[in-house]
């Protein structure tokens, strides 16, 4: 319309001024070309309606879905085997919206084909039973765009516009939140990707508490023994100054004595070489100061930590730790008026089938832990609430009150006073023995926070979540300031190394990853376990890790070696699945719900047998 107007202007000038040859011929130009257009979008749109209906038929067919995905899936199943485990990562995504796009089209009967067709090349079990169950369009549409349907319907302008302007969806376009299995999806961590890499960048400082008490303990062993060689050794020389005059034909008596002294001193120095190798991986941690207020250690439990020191047994490969499993029967495990009650069984000869019952909470207990000297016994129960109960007085103390919903962990910090709770409130709070209120509320978590586990530095706790993630928080400020994505179910058990620098997780479908803290990364999967992993615990020198599961299986894991193995990679630019299991000790018919290494290095494992035994 433009360029008519301003040729009409143009010919009125022309006119005006009595240009009247340069007018007409304007005027031809105008005619021609008009006349050419007309003739050009002709033949065009006839070529484009032919080239259209042939691309509409050629989209329209169901058929590209499954002859494209089953060249690919050929293709990607014959290629190298040094190639082939990344590229046949591809195929579950391509698989999920070849399915969703069917759908999409109409096209029920071909989705449920290709379904059925390629289901059995994923191990999604859980995702793939959800998707199986969409079977129309209308199962596509999304929360987001239902609310503001009905927004819209409504006329709510008010609730509208609170929403536009401060509540943002972070759900991606074009997949579903409920069957989703990506593990860098956003549904699954709330926040963008960019995000969680700004959050994994804060600084984290994943050593060990300085001058700790198991620090000085260690100290303390290490100079005595040092000045017990040392006396030896002076000993010694003066036997060799005292016995100089005795004649030559006792001397080889003399030299095959010290020839056993020698062979002794080399012992205890190899002893103490292995000794040191295996403390490596704490003694080298770095030192952090800390940014709670520990409480004071009597005399007495000093002594206590000393002796089991002393008597600790060092753990590695080709030395394996003293297993001992407790079964307890889940009908005498819940008491006579039903699961409030907690079990405490009594380790005296003469009360040994006697059990202490702790009676206060309204609903099942799901948790409980001693706290690190035992004479404080924490619960928490389905009735939203946590109880302090003293071993001593058999008497509960205190009430803890501040969750919404059932709690379904509580852990003491490593020196006490000091724990965590987990709850289905999507929440993990910080308490401390003196206060009923909470210290902290961590906030983030979109679905149950499952369970929790402190540090060794007592500056962070980490929580895992049904959200598949686990999070890393701060103590001091209540900041998520590290998120470990890529668990593939609800995450049920986390534990940290002794030195502070690695945490395992296990998941529902029993993996568990083996994490750094410092970079956020997992650096090695441990797949073994059939079922849910339950437990996990490290030796106290950090060599092993052991896991429980509900498969009715203790198994053992080379963490040292791994480690070490791991920081070579790093150094290099790699990176490996290293993590070797050492043993799989397994039970009649007992699920394993808890591990827990003793200072002295003995595994404990309980459970309860399952109803089918």
């Amino acid at each position: 319309m433009e360029d008519e107007e301003m040729e009409k202007k143009v010919h009125q000038y022309l006119q005006r001024k009595g240009f009247r040859v340069a007018g007409l011929a304007l005027l031809e130009d105008r005619t021609r070309l008009s006349a050419a257009t007309t003739t050009t979008t002709t033949a065009s749109s006839s070529s484009h309606s032919l080239s259209d209906a042939a691309l509409s038929r050629s989209e329209n067919d169901p058929a590209r879905y499954y002859d494209g995905y089953s060249k690919l899936r050929t293709w990607a199943y014959s290629y190298l085997d040094h190639y082939k485990h990344e590229l046949l990562r591809i195929l579950y995504p391509l698989f999920f919206h070849c399915f969703m796009d069917l759908v999409a089209e109409g096209h029920t009967q071909e989705a449920c084909s290709f379904f059925h067709t390629f289901r059995e090349d994923h191990e999604h079990s859980r995702d793939l039973k959800k998707l199986e169950s969409i079977l129309s369009p209308l199962h596509l549409e999304y929360s987001y765009e239902l609310l503001l349907q009905y927004l819209h319907k409504t006329q709510a302008l008010v609730v509208l516009g609170i929403i536009n302007e401060r509540i943002d969806f972070q759900v991606s376009p074009g997949q579903s939140p409920l069957i989703i299995d990506d593990s860098d999806a956003v549904v699954l961590i709330g926040t963008s990707k960019d995000l969680t890499k700004q959050i994994n960048q804060k600084e984290v400082h994943w050593g060990i508490l300085e001058d700790s008490l198991e620090e000085r303990m260690e100290k303390a062993i290490s100079d005595s023994d040092k000045t017990e060689i040392e006396s030896k050794d002076a000993d010694t020389e003066d036997n060799k100054a005292r016995n100089c005059f005795v004649q030559r034909s006792s001397e080889g008596g003399k030299q095959g004595g010290s020839h056993k002294k020698i062979k002794k001193d080399k012992f205890v120095g190899t002893t103490g070489k292995n000794m040191k190798s295996e403390t490596s991986m704490v003694s080298i941690a770095p030192r952090v100061k800390p940014e709670l207020t520990l409480p004071m250690t009597s005399v007495e439990v000093e002594q206590s930590i000393l002796e089991d020191l002393r008597n600790r047994a060092q753990l590695n490969s080709l030395s394996l730790p003293s297993f001992n499993h407790y079964m307890w029967n889940s009908a005498c495990s819940q008491g006579e008026n039903g699961p409030s009650q907690i079990e405490r069984v009594s380790t005296s000869d003469e009360a040994r089938k006697s059990c202490t019952l702790f009676q206060g909470h309204s609903g099942p207990v799901y948790s409980a832990m001693f706290s690190p000297i035992g004479d404080f016994l924490l619960s928490s129960s389905a009735d939203s609430t946590i109880r302090l109960w003293n071993t001593k007085l058999n008497a509960n103390l205190v009430c803890y009150k501040g969750h919404n919903y059932p709690v379904w962990d509580v852990q003491f910090s490593p020196v006490g006073h000091y724990f965590a709770s987990a709850s289905h409130d999507r929440t993990a709070r910080i308490w401390s023995m003196d206060k009923i209120q909470p210290l902290r509320i961590m906030a983030g978590h979109l679905s149950d926070v499952d369970c929790v586990q402190w540090h060794v530095n007592c500056n962070y706790i980490a929580t895992g979540s049904s959200d598949k993630t686990v999070r890393l928080w701060d103590v001091q400020t209540g900041e998520c300031i590290r998120m470990f994505i890529g668990h593939r179910s609800m995450v049920l058990s986390l534990a940290m190394s002794p030195d502070g620098r690695y945490m395992a997780s296990g998941d529902e479908d029993g993996t568990i990853m083996m994490w750094d803290i410092s970079s956020g990364r997992c650096v090695s999967p441990l797949v073994g376990h059939n079922s849910c992993v339950w437990s996990l615990a490290y030796s106290c020198e950090g060599a092993l890790l052991a896991s429980g599961s509900a498969d009715c299986t203790v198994k053992l894991w080379d963490v040292a070696s791994s480690s070490k193995t791991l920081k070579m990679d790093d150094t290099k630019g790699g990176s490996a699945n290293r993590l070797r299991m050492l043993k799989a000790l397994p039970t009649k018919s007992t699920p394993v719900y808890t591990l827990q290494f003793s200072r002295r290095n003995l595994l404990f494992a309980a459970g309860a047998p399952s109803l089918g035994s």
